[in-house]
């Protein structure tokens, strides 16, 4: 293995890392999983000593799009009826109500005591 044999595959574990690591997450890094997967085995196609065989015709030159590609598995998917808290609408009533009670009391207390 040369120098730049080494550096190219180095870059793709590293890539396949990245890879792996965004399939974990989950969420929108999970979209990038794949295509960083591929840009993985896509690095490791060109290493200098696999080019200069297939210049000498010792490697084979007609390899199919999606052949040796190692995707990473996606992580699974939050259930979209699962959320924690109280319902947004139900915090906007309350804070209305509160508002309405609040301003209620406050204009209650100014009739009270009248300047004037």
């Amino acid at each position: 293995m040369t120098g730049g044999d080494a550096i190219l595959e180095k870059g793709a574990a590293r890539l396949q890392e990245l890879s792996d690591r965004a399939a974990a997450t989950g969420g929108p890094a999970a979209k990038l999983a794949e295509p960083l997967a591929a840009d993985a085995v896509l690095l490791r196609r060109m290493k200098p000593s696999l080019i200069a065989a297939r210049l000498k015709g010792e490697a084979p030159t007609d390899l199919e799009s999606g052949s040796g590609a190692v995707v990473a598995p996606m992580a699974p998917k939050a259930k979209r009826g699962t959320r924690r808290g109280p319902s947004p609408l139900l915090v906007i009533g309350a804070a209305l109500v509160t508002g309405v009670v609040l301003a209620k009391v406050l204009d209650w207390r100014g009739h009270a005591h009248p300047r004037g």
